[in-house]
């Protein structure tokens, strides 16, 4: 099904709400208008010694009544307005998280950091600016222009065609002058801000690096050259919409004089009152001010309709078939029964690879360079998972053990064979994997809260004495120990409080405590010292006995205790079979062993 648009569709459901929108806009508009020719005509009337005080009493009543309807109707039109948008924004906001959510598992390999904030911060925003200041303007113009008009033609049809033409500038000539003119620098304006988003998230997230490597002035050095050459394009739009402006104004001013020169003539033929002129010369001011925001209006559409493509490109690659919503409810429950079974009954479950191969639809820019198709992550994939068996995938990077660790889960879905766990298509169960299936990958998200509250995140019913003894087969207790809290101390954000091996044994805790048949480990152990790493393997692989066991590794320490080792090269298996097999019969699974294990086992203890 195709997915609906960012914007039209939130334009007919809230029908209702912005055509009250613009009314207030438009009488707003109005009430500033009569303000101003009433005021013209109490100025030039009070210039005259009236025959009666109540022939210049009704004006400035009328003013009175005017400058406050004015206030009154813009501060409504505002708050109504702002309060639609803002019911807008959260519902796309609501609708990209839901988005979003689904590709959890492969997002980041998707998307950059930076992307992702440009989204959320830039996207969304100009969103808002569609309605704020595209629609509802554009609307309250056209509907102003044909008022106009049709008001001037009351007093004369010839002039009010002449009035026509000089609102057709405002209202069609120079927004489309300004849409021709500045297109291509709006959208390098937003692509250069997309690239400072990137470029600050790289900052914050791996400041670090910069600093040990000694390049934090190189990198501020880049950085302010992007940023110059962003503010390099603002001042060329700047610039550009000073003339425009000034062109704008120009109309403004010969409409005030031509109106001014016209009401003069009237007045001298004796059609209408002297005291007019000042007033149908005043009125345009008021009346301007609803035609001039047209040209800015339309100078942003690019970025906008920009916005709107990056949001479905991001809801698109997020419609693969497990987000089917007609079966996510069935297939969770099935999940959720299934899982409970295998609780209940002590089984594990058997996964099964049969023929499989995938390929990432290549971008359409990606194109350009390496010609039309697609990118094949894994090809040929034949895999059998028993309960209770453990495999090890090894492999450089990009290899494809990141995607058969999604094909698994069910957020990938193959483009040929199958993948199916306790004979059913691993991506039928949707959100119901997480009951089957757990994961401790690399770096374990831990929220700013207690260790319990970490823990239980396993399981939520779980009571104080499970999580307890969760801990326990953790070996977390010498920690738990030393904590001033214990298990009600605060691990701060990221669980900063605490030192890589300690925050993946709260995450084994939180795997232990989900109690599933099937765990990965997604090099669990990058960036621990060869102690903690050794100690940390042996409780994992001592505490999980008899699950089915998925280990992505790119080091061979622990791949004697696995019963297969599969060695991804190019998405397809160059070498597979247990470690002393490999050992008897592959000098390159030797030579890889030797450089990575170079003092035996056995040598290192004694």
């Amino acid at each position: 099904m195709k997915p609906e648009g960012w914007i039209r569709p939130y334009l007919k459901r809230n029908a209702y709400s912005f055509s009250l929108i613009i009314l207030l806009a438009i009488l707003t508009v109005a009430s500033a208008s009569m303000l101003m020719f009433t005021s013209g005509f109490l100025i030039s009337k009070s210039s005259i010694p009236p025959e009666n005080i109540l022939l210049v009493y009704v004006p400035i009543v009328g003013v009175r009544a005017f400058s406050i309807g004015r206030a009154v109707l813009q501060y409504v039109e505002r708050l109504v307005s702002h309060n639609a948008v803002l019911k807008v924004l959260s519902k796309v906001r609501v609708r990209l998280y839901r988005v979003l959510e689904p590709q959890a598992l492969f997002v980041r390999s998707r998307f950059g950091t930076g992307d992702l904030l440009g989204v959320l911060a830039e996207d969304i925003e100009q969103l808002q600016n569609v309605y704020l200041r595209t629609v509802f303007p554009a609307a309250v113009a056209v509907v102003l222009y044909a008022a106009v008009v049709a008001a001037l033609g009351f007093f004369d049809v010839p002039f009010a065609l002449l009035i026509a033409l000089y609102l057709f500038f405002l209202v069609a000539v120079l927004p489309y002058a300004s849409l021709k003119a500045t297109k291509t620098a709006q959208l390098k304006m937003q692509k250069a801000r997309g690239g400072l988003y990137r470029t600050l998230t790289d900052a914050v997230l791996g400041i670090g690096d910069y600093v040990i490597s000694g390049r934090t002035k190189d990198f501020v050095a880049r950085y302010e050259r992007d940023e110059a050459d962003a503010a390099a394009i603002d001042r060329s739009l700047r610039r550009f919409t000073r003339w425009r402006s000034l062109a704008g104004n120009f109309v403004v001013g010969l409409s005030a004089v031509t109106l001014m020169i016209w009401a003069g003539g009237r007045a001298a033929d004796g059609l209408m009152p002297a005291t007019l002129i000042a007033a149908f010369t005043l009125v345009v001011f008021p009346l301007m001010d609803g035609f001039l925001p047209v040209s800015e209006a339309v100078e942003k559409l690019p970025q906008y309709l920009r916005s709107a493509d990056r949001l479905a490109e991001i809801e698109a690659g997020g419609l693969a078939p497990v987000s089917a919503s007609g079966i996510a409810v069935e297939a969770e429950a099935a999940a959720v029964r299934l899982a409970d079974e295998l609780h209940a009954s002590g089984r594990g479950v058997e996964i099964r690879f049969e023929n499989v191969s995938f390929a990432y639809e290549t971008h359409a820019e990606d194109r350009q360079l390496t010609g039309p198709g697609e990118e094949e992550a894994l090809s040929g994939i034949t895999l059998e998972l028993p309960p209770g068996k453990r495999v090890a995938l090894i492999g450089r990077s990009g290899a494809g053990k990141s995607t058969l660790l999604k094909l698994m889960q069910g957020a990938l879905v193959p483009s040929s064979g199958t993948v199916t766990i306790a004979g059913a298509p691993a991506a039928s169960f949707g959100d119901g994997i997480a009951r089957l299936v757990s994961v401790l990958n690399q770096s374990p998200h831990l929220f700013d809260t207690t260790v319990r509250n970490n823990i239980r995140l396993g399981r939520e019913n779980a009571s104080d004495e499970e999580i307890a003894e969760a801990a326990r087969h953790a070996r977390l207790e010498p920690l738990l120990a030393a904590l001033p809290e214990g298990l009600d101390t605060p691990m701060r954000e990221t669980g900063q409080r605490f030192s890589g091996g300690e925050r993946q044994r709260v995450a084994l805790t939180r795997v232990l405590l989900q109690n599933n048949p099937v765990v990965i480990l997604d090099e669990p152990t990058v960036g621990l010292d060869p102690r903690t790493e050794r100690e940390l393997l042996a409780t994992v692989f001592t505490e999980l006995s008899g699950k089915s066991l998925i280990w992505v590794t790119h080091h061979l320490v622990g791949v004697e205790d696995m019963d297969e080792i599969l060695f991804l090269e190019e998405g397809r298996v160059a070498m597979r079979g247990s470690h002393d097999e490999l050992m008897r019969t592959s000098e390159r699974y030797r030579n890889l062993y030797r450089l990575d294990r170079p003092v035996p086992p056995t040598a290192a203890a004694n």
